[in-house]
């Protein structure tokens, strides 16, 4: 009877739960209403300047009125170069929509996941999922995955999605919610011909007109010269190309040299304009640019070495080799210039300002001298901040890079006070860390990128940016390959295998780890080279587990855990039990694994390992439930709930709950069984929206 109540339970919440039907589940499971959920909106504060668009906004809304339902969601394409104003259109239309649109507003900018022209789509839609609440824990390895998971929590959802520079329709399709309701605004410099069964409307962004140019330029500066000089104004509306990037930085220019008349002004850019041969936009920005002081201007020519979009001043003064102090003085000139924009999460540059800025870099530092320079101190900035994060995050480890020293007196470090702040500190920065992997790698600086991507492992067990981090890791593998650096050659090969065989590419992963075995032969007997050589073997049999090798992962178990052995290492002991007692359970052999399980149990009491003591009484309990003593297995799956809630990590607390519901089915307690099952549910609800697979820790 418990088992059956339990299959229907399951049948009907699972079946509620993938259908994207939240608030009925609650309902079949509380007799009450799901509780609110916070309704996302991750648009930016709205602009002060906004001017015209009036045609396009009239498309837009005819394209709205006009959509049917039955065939998905609207998606409005807004195409044309770049600076000519669509994401601020984008974003402006959105705002606009949230009456009509009520579940909110999502935002994603694809250039941010973008490597070497290819974006990742299953950072974007976990990108997404973030937006709607669920956390990278909960996200699904695959993009089939986690693409099920978007349609299920924007299933009949009225909302807007803003995709922010898409060159590609391929890379739309994945990031449509499931809804005939919703909206999607894309934005992309070319038209989207391959936008494939989506009810597609283009909508072209052409520059403002001269008279909308001149009044954006009213807007972006209250200065009389515009209505006394109306002539010199309109030839500066003009000589921007109606481009609201452009005109951006020639109000701020204007305002500059209050001064002088508008007309001289103009007058010396034209003389630029024909003397040099260069276009109206370019003497804007060059003129802008020399208005700045010396610290600034350098920045100025620096800053396209920063990987990522963000400009924050800690690696601002990294590329310049000073104090903060002097970086954020830089940093506020170049904003007021107007040749950086000002948001909520740090500065950035427009793509066309960063042209510009490696233009100036190329003519004053011809032989490149002064880009190097910055960019070392910029990867080893970093280094040491990740390396610091890392110690923090995960305490001290099997790690083959030193901590360098800081780059300079005058530049600090970054304040990490504790673990959640250093956690929060590389996922906050994993976009210029991945991108400094590879600048290092460029620059010839092999130990720099292998020894980059030693943090980034900590970083990636729980924030899984599958693109990213096998791109880095392969780079991890080339540069200490570079550097004939033979622990970083088994080390980089071990952290590469592992993202490979969740993406299921096993067989790349095993001849990664054939290669680290190989080379491990190879390596000393010093106790941190033997580690290393048993840590290999353990990557070899987890790889196995993962395929459903039980005995050759139980063989690579045992043959690691004799090796830590012999070097009286207690923790790799105890680990290489708790691998072999999993193991076991996961194979049948429940009775065997009692044994092992126990044993991993009192040594990780003995040794005061507060986790692994949690993770193996939790598989413990299991084993003893599976052999018929739920009266010994109870209190362990009680402790490893409690240890799960004060962790914070919901995937265990999902985990042990359904475990405690198996004890409760197996004693005949229907509704004990029942509600350990619905919390389980409720918490999957909230946090992921799916129902999850039980995963192994």
């Amino acid at each position: 009877m418990a088992e059956e109540t339990r299959n229907s339970l399951d049948g009907r919440a699972d079946a509620v739960v993938q259908a994207g039907r939240i608030g009925e589940l609650h309902q079949h499971l509380y007799g009450g209403e799901a509780p609110a959920q916070p309704v996302p909106f991750q648009l930016p504060p709205a602009q002060v300047c906004f001017e015209n668009r009036h045609d396009e906004q009239d498309r837009i809304t005819r394209a709205i009125q006009g959509h049917r339902t039955q065939r998905g969601p609207l998606v409005v394409a807004l195409t044309g170069i770049g600076g000519i104003g669509k994401t601020a259109l984008g974003f402006h239309v959105a705002r606009g929509l949230v009456d009509r649109y009520p579940d909110g507003v999502l935002y994603v900018d694809l250039d941010d996941l973008r490597r070497d022209g290819v974006v990742e789509v299953s950072d974007a839609v976990g990108e997404l999922l973030t937006g709607m609440g669920v956390s990278p824990e909960w996200w699904e390895r695959s993009l089939g995955g986690r693409t099920k998971q978007l349609w299920s929590r924007t299933r009949n959802k009225r909302m807007v999605v803003v995709v922010d520079n898409a060159r590609y329709g391929t890379e739309v399709i994945p990031l449509l919610p499931a809804s005939d309701h919703a909206l999607v605004i894309v934005t992309s410099q070319g038209a989207l011909y391959d936008l494939d069964g989506a009810a597609a409307v283009e909508v072209p962004v052409g520059p403002l007109a001269v008279d909308d140019a001149v009044r954006l330029l009213g807007h972006l500066v209250t200065d009389p010269r515009l209505t006394e000089e109306p002539d010199a104004a309109i030839d500066l509306a003009r000589g921007c190309g109606g481009l609201p990037a452009a005109l951006q930085v020639a109000g701020q220019w204007v305002r500059k040299y209050r001064r002088r008349s508008l007309s001289r002004l103009v007058a010396g850019l034209v003389a630029e304009l024909h003397g040099k041969g260069i276009p109206m936009v370019e003497a804007v920005w060059d003129a802008a640019y020399k208005g700045l002081a010396p610290e600034s201007a350098r920045l100025y020519r620096l800053l396209p070495q920063l990987p990522g979009h963000r400009v924050l001043e800690l690696p601002a003064a990294a590329l310049l080799g000073c104090d903060p102090a002097t970086a954020g003085d830089a940093l506020e000139e170049l904003e007021s210039a107007g040749l950086l924009e000002g948001l909520a999460e740090g500065r950035r540059m427009h793509s066309l300002l960063r042209g510009h800025a490696e233009r100036r870099a190329r003519q004053e530092d011809d032989d490149g001298t002064e880009r190097v320079r910055a960019r070392r101190s910029l990867v080893a900035w970093y280094r040491r901040q990740a390396a610091r994060a890392d110690l923090l995050a995960a305490g001290p480890r099997m790690t083959f890079a030193v901590v360098p020293e800081p780059v300079a007196a005058s530049v600090p470090d970054a304040e990490l006070l504790g673990k959640p702040e250093a956690l929060r500190w590389l996922e906050s920065h994993r976009l210029a860390l991945y991108g400094c992997v590879r600048l290092a790698f460029d620059d010839g600086l092999y130990e720099d990128a292998w020894a980059l991507c030693e943090p980034l492992w900590t970083h990636f067990l729980d924030h899984p940016h599958y693109a990213d981090v096998t791109d880095a890791f392969r780079t991890g593998v080339a540069a200490a390959d570079r550097a004939e650096c033979l622990p970083a050659m088994v080390r980089m090969r071990c952290q590469l295998a592992r993202p490979l065989w969740e993406q299921g590419l096993y067989e790349e992963a095993a001849e990664q780890l054939r290669h680290a075995l190989g080379a491990a032969a190879a390596l000393g007997e010093s106790p941190m080279e033997l580690k290393l050589r048993a840590s290999t073997v353990e990557f070899q049999g987890l790889l196995k587990a993962e395929t459903g090798d039980w005995t050759g992962a139980a063989v690579d178990f045992e043959a690691a855990k004799a090796a830590h052995a012999e070097i009286g290492n207690v923790y790799g002991v105890l680990l290489q039990t708790y691998l072999l007692g999993r193991t076991a359970l996961r194979s049948g052999r429940h009775e065997e694994a009692v044994v092992l399980l126990g044993e991993a149990h009192r040594m990780a009491g003995l040794q005061e390992r507060e986790r692994m003591t949690a993770r193996a009484g939790f598989e413990l309990g299991r084993a003893l439930r599976l052999v018929g003593r739920p009266e010994e297995a109870r209190p362990l799956v009680d402790a490893a709930l409690d240890g799960a809630r004060a962790r914070g990590s919901r995937t265990d607390e999902v985990r042990v709950l359904e475990e405690l519901a198996s004890l409760a089915d197996d004693r005949g307690e229907v509704r004990a069984a029942r509600e350990h099952r619905t919390a389980a549910s409720r918490i999957a609800i909230q946090y992921g929206g799916v129902s999850l697979e039980d995963q192994s820790s």
